[in-house]
């Protein structure tokens, strides 16, 4: 096979010379079996003697090779010895030399990210498929691209699904390492002459029949048991070298381990590796706030605000529009948001209480903290970016909704409703559904008109039919329901969106919804992340994760995590028993 044996300590960054010799196979080759005046010295790394591959040391001058010669030889196991000369005979018949610094027992620098020798990852189709840029995530490891996997990224190539464009753009990437200036496929394409500067390692393709023998339980036609056979073959061919399955299957990385082969999650996708960690854009003060920080703390009125500059240990734990409170027996309570962070100070704006009748927005009021954190953000025209979490039940749909009539027919701050969600059954999918493209999105809007059907009688109680129809009809000719399908190219002035069910989808399609966003529009994400239906996406890769992640500090966004349900006291008892 083409494919090297990674050297036992793999350096990060290369000399010159070893630069060229990766570049120069056969410059390299000719040098290391050229009968020059040098002495090879192979020994083991003494921090891992059995799981280290043997390190080429070569002297420049006789009498640096006279001062080597005279040391003392170490002793190794046979078993080891034979490894090693078997590894030696491989590099000098096949692979370029991997330089080193010369200095016996030290390596090349090595950068912070380099753990250890470089590992050798076999990926799976389905990584290809969730992320088509997974090529380069790998830092300075290296790749190796089963036969079958490409076959698979050829039957997949097709449609206009968002698989099908993945597996386009997998394949025009793989074209252009190809097709790259000095590329040569025998001895692996080098990641980062696409200008992918970040991935350090090469890719390999197999390019020859691999000899491997899997149990006869796993039927050797199908492509998964193909795959593990590679990644057995390999192990056995290149050890002590590390080589790992990576596979978003959870069945095909349980079948690995069963076969005693590394696999692993594809994990640069995840956002967090917790969903505990998840920001939650709420901070409870300590119960002596005030008497630490209240002897320091600066307050003035603007308008119908209260504003407070704390300092102290807190600050560096605010973000820009976090939430903070503080309750205690026999104390005032304050409700705040962070609106301003400079150096060791923060500046907390009171909020306004969405919760008294008064302050009701389309006639509703909030029954919570957290609802009323959340309706100040909606209500907002500052903020342009929101997201909502929480179970069901929390009140979500209704209090952006609410918030989303105010704002579009009382206060013409926008101009329509934008509601949108992504389309994945809970369980089997029905089928075509006819109809226009709001009737075809109609059976996925039951959340939608459930709380339209609420917030409709909460002014007209009293109308009359004729009145609650005309309410209805205006409500209705400002909510316009859009597909997700055809957001691509799209851009939204003055508008109202609305994304439920957000968890549903991956950060590539969160990015391609909130960059749709023109001059004057808000959007509003929301969902429960213990209710993901999409195959391969969990809470710490959701795109909803993603945008909360990514989000957080900036001045013009928020996020709440609603805590407490209010749909009914059934819904909620079911929420923690069930």
């Amino acid at each position: 096979m083409p494919l090297p044996p990674a050297p036992g300590r793999r350096a990060a960054r290369l000399s010159p010379e070893a630069y060229e010799n990766k570049v120069n196979p056969a410059r390299a080759s000719s040098r290391t079996v050229a009968a020059e005046p040098e002495e090879v010295n192979e020994t083991i790394a003494p921090e891992a003697p059995t799981a280290a591959a043997p390190v080429r040391r070569r002297t420049r001058n006789t009498a640096e090779a006279a001062t080597k010669a005279a040391a003392p030889a170490v002793a190794t196991p046979k078993s080891t010895t034979s490894t090693r000369q078997a590894a030696a005979k491989k590099t000098i018949s096949n692979t370029p030399v991997t330089a080193s610094n010369g200095s016996q027992g030290k390596s090349l620098p090595r950068s912070k990210k380099t753990q250890g020798p470089a590992k050798l990852f076999v990926l799976d189709t389905n990584v290809l498929l969730h992320d088509p840029t997974s090529l380069f995530r790998f830092e300075e490891h290296d790749i190796f691209l089963p036969m079958i996997v490409l076959e698979e990224l050829d039957a997949h190539k097709k449609g206009m699904t968002e698989v099908a464009r993945n597996g386009r753009q997998t394949s025009r990437t793989l074209d252009a390492l190809a097709g790259a200036e000095g590329a040569d496929i025998g001895r692996g394409l080098k990641l980062d002459s696409t200008g992918q500067r970040a991935a350090g390692g090469c890719l390999y393709f197999q390019t020859a029949p691999l000899d491997y023998s899997l149990p006869t339980s796993l039927p050797a036609g199908k492509a998964d048991n193909q795959i593990l056979g590679v990644v057995a073959a390999l192990s056995k061919e290149y050890a002590p070298r590390e080589v790992v399955l990576v596979s978003k299957d959870i069945n095909m990385r349980v079948k690995a381990r069963a076969l005693g082969l590394n696999a692993e999650d594809y994990q640069n996708d995840k956002t967090l590796d917790d969903g505990d960690l998840l920001y939650a854009g709420v901070l409870a003060l300590p119960q002596d706030f005030w008497s630490k920080s209240g002897k320091n703390v600066e307050s003035w009125q603007s308008g119908a605000h209260t504003y407070y500059r704390i300092g102290g240990p807190i600050v560096p734990q605010l973000m820009i529009n976090q939430f903070v409170y503080f309750e205690a027996p026999g104390a005032p309570s304050l409700f705040a948001r962070v609106s301003e962070i400079r150096e060791k100070t923060a500046v907390l704006q009171t909020l306004k209480d969405f919760g008294s009748a008064k302050n009701a927005v389309w006639g509703v009021t909030t029954r919570n903290r957290e609802q009323n954190f959340a309706m100040n953000l909606l209500m907002d025209p500052e903020i342009d970016f929101v997201t909502l979490t929480g179970t069901a039940g929390t009140g979500k749909t209704l209090l952006a909704l609410a918030a989303g009539l105010t704002q579009v027919l009382d206060d013409r701050r926008y101009t329509e409703i934008i509601m949108t969600r992504a389309t994945v059954s809970v369980g089997e999918d029905i089928g075509f559904l006819p109809g226009t493209e709001e009737e075809k999105m109609g059976p996925w809007m039951g959340a939608l008109d459930d709380n339209l059907e609420f917030l409709a009688k909460g002014d007209g109680g009293n109308a009359g039919e004729w009145g609650r129809a005309a309410t209805n009809e205006l409500i209705r000719s400002r909510i316009k329901i859009k597909s997700m399908n055809f957001m691509r190219g799209r851009t939204f002035l003055n508008k109202y969106v609305i994304i439920d069910e957000a968890q549903n989808l991956t950060p590539k399609q969160m990015k391609t919804l909130i960059t749709r966003a023109g001059p004057g529009t808000k959007i509003i994400c929301m969902g429960n992340l213990a209710q993901i239906d999409t195959p391969y996406l969990t809470e710490g890769s959701s795109g909803l994760t993603y945008a909360v992640d990514r989000f957080k500090g900036w001045p013009h966004s928020g996020h709440i995590t609603l805590a407490r349900g209010e749909r009914s006291r059934l819904a909620d008892f079911a929420s923690e028993v069930l």
